[in-house]
């Protein structure tokens, strides 16, 4: 059963009677761009995406000083609120064993100074919301949501998990050696993440970080590690991460995915041939199709004119759902 959520901060009723964000709300959505790629277009996606889905909420994104000026105009011309951050690197000698294009990735942590808003969502870019997720917005404070990550992958052959065939996704499939000590702790996707921003826990990450360990997946293994005690797992359908489609079915309701995590490779919608490994399944194409759908729907284009007409609303998140191998916590029911 959902916790009772106590009265939001975040919505008022306004004079025509429909909700609308209350003056001072402190939440938002962020996400993150580098680069002068095509990136640029996941981000409009979402931002496209949210606003499909009535979210009340609005989209930060987080860019580095390479974005050029033409993209930044291209986010503001999707409503989005454009805050330009320094890198964030960790000590020169400890990037040789992270895989190079994570390493950027880093400078996510700039996103924990944004000290305007009491809680954020974050998205990466190649991330799209097909449901409204605002009631993620309410989760009880002091605790980082985020969704359990499979081991599965030969990305993860490195880790011992991937030697002996262990995953989280299935613990009871190959249970964990005992002469191996105790099992890894739970190990969360970074491409999503419900977290509050503070002035204390960011000046210890950039502290932590200078002494961290390097390990592969750069700044997402840095975020397991430096937020381990607090984690709370939150079901699958919040970060669908596309292999879980072929590697855990078991675990999936496609139909009832919020949020698909397009970062199998070949997934990104705007780059889709179809040619990689597991990218002509039928499920995919539809995904990318979807994902489209909204990219080219003009209606979803910002219109600042017709944003005070918006009727806005929260749904509450599905009461039924399989009963799952962790604990995971329930989002907050909005009703």
């Amino acid at each position: 059963m959902a916790p009772e959520v106590p009265p939001s901060d975040a919505l008022s009723i306004a004079g025509s009677g429909k909700l609308t964000p209350a003056l001072g709300s402190r939440k938002a959505y962020v996400t993150f761009l580098a680069g002068t790629g095509d990136y640029v277009k996941g981000v409009v996606g979402l931002a496209k995406g949210l606003r499909k889905v009535k979210s009340i909420y609005p989209l930060v994104v987080a860019i580095l000083p390479d974005v050029p000026e033409e993209h930044r105009e291209i986010l503001r011309s999707q409503g989005c609120i454009v805050k330009e951050i320094e890198p964030v690197y960790p000590p020169a000698n400890q990037t040789q064993f992270a895989m190079a294009y994570y390493v950027i990735n880093y400078s996510k942590l700039r996103i924990w100074n944004f000290l305007e808003y009491s809680k954020m969502v974050y998205l990466d870019g190649d991330i799209q919301v097909f449901e409204n997720i605002d009631h993620l917005m309410d989760t009880p404070d002091g605790y980082f949501y985020a969704v359990m990550d499979c081991f599965c992958e030969k990305t993860w052959s490195h880790s011992p998990q991937y030697a002996v065939g262990y995953c989280q996704q299935c613990p009871n499939k190959v249970t964990w050696p005992a002469e191996m000590g105790a099992p890894p702790p739970l190990y969360f996707n970074a491409g999503m993440f419900v977290h509050e921003p503070s002035k204390a826990t960011y000046e210890t990450l950039l502290e932590t970080l200078q002494i961290a360990p390097t390990t592969p997946f750069a700044e997402q293994d840095f975020l397991n590690t430096f937020f381990n005690s607090i984690y709370k797992p939150i079901p699958p359908i919040y970060n669908l991460v596309l292999a879980m489609l072929w590697r855990h079915p078991e675990n999936i309701e496609l139909e009832k995915a919020k949020v698909v995590h397009y970062c199998a490779a070949g997934s990104k919608p705007w780059r889709y041939t179809g040619e990689e490994a597991n990218m002509d399944r039928e499920d995919i194409k539809m995904l990318v199709k979807k994902w489209w759908d909204i990219y080219e729907d003009e209606s979803l284009d910002y219109k600042p004119e017709e944003e005070a007409d918006e009727s806005f609303s929260k749904p509450s998140i599905l009461a039924s759902l399989l009963e799952p191998a962790v604990s995971y916590v329930p989002a907050p029911s909005a009703a």
